[in-house]
């Protein structure tokens, strides 16, 4: 006859409590609110917006002024993106240095965040290509410091002016694995194409194994129930080729100059 267990019955699971609904529980970060948090905050019922967002109106228009000023001399430009997680010895890295080595000795100038990890990689690159290496850094909860390859860096406290920057003084977008920020930079810029804000203006996934399940996704679900239509999916080149990503961004930017050269002859003729 079995022998009888003598271990106590677990209790039942409680039930899973349901998910707060702020964001509060991945931690406090009032301590260290940024400008750019401040002006996005709900103030309250009562609060009077008169007494402080016309103000940072100013602060916001003088990034812009500082922006333009310290970048307006880039004639070819591209913004290289990824995560700053990302490693040295990992092998995006090394992908990252190329690529940005590649466009330098094209005679672009590699503009990144400014920050470690992939950002690091292309700054690093385009000093090896003797190229100008540029950083748009943002002022952040937790410090982010400016990598040293940096050789002209700009700081700005607001996120709607260091992207204007990445879209005015690039012809192109690398966009190598990363997280949210990294997303958020290559569908704003889908967007901005898909919309015809700017034209003949490459975005270039590196990194095919990474970005296949999106790609997958945009095509059979988002495709699927016409959300967007087939030529919006051409907007993406994907490549794990240094070579072809420079490539593709030299040749955009060939078409790109002859547009501009053929507005302005336009202009002159009226």
């Amino acid at each position: 006859m079995p022998r009888a267990s003598t271990a106590v019955p677990a209790k039942p699971a409680a039930p899973k409590a349901p998910r707060p609904a702020t964001d509060d529980f991945i931690g406090d970060t009032s301590w260290a609110l940024t400008e750019d948090a401040m002006l996005l905050q709900y103030g309250g019922p009562r609060a009077d917006f008169r007494s402080s967002d016309p103000w940072r109106v100013m602060r916001i228009m003088s990034e812009f002024v500082e922006g333009f000023d310290k970048l307006a001399h880039i004639e070819k430009g591209v913004s290289i993106f990824g995560s700053a997680r990302t490693n040295p010895d990992d092998p995006m890295y090394g992908a990252a240095v190329e690529t940005a080595r590649l466009l330098a000795e094209y005679g672009f100038s590699v503009i990144t965040g400014a920050g470690p990890g992939i950002m690091e990689a292309a700054n690093k690159g385009a000093k090896l290509g003797g190229g100008e290496s540029i950083g748009c850094n943002i002022e952040l909860p937790f410090e982010q410091g400016t990598n040293p390859y940096v050789d002209t860096n700009v700081a700005f406290r607001y996120f709607i002016v260091r992207k204007t920057m990445f879209i005015k003084y690039s012809s192109a977008f690398i966009i190598f694995p990363g997280g949210f920020g990294t997303f958020d930079e290559l569908f704003e810029a889908l967007t901005l194409i898909q919309t015809g804000k700017i034209s003949q203006f490459p975005v270039v996934l590196f990194g095919t194994h990474y970005w296949a399940g999106l790609v997958r996704w945009l095509q059979s679900r988002v495709l699927e129930e016409r959300k967007i239509s087939a030529p919006d999916l051409e907007l993406l080149t994907l490549t794990d080729d240094p070579a072809e990503a420079a490539r593709v961004v030299a040749e955009a930017y060939a078409l790109q100059l002859q547009a501009a050269q053929a507005r302005a002859a336009k202009g002159r003729t009226r």
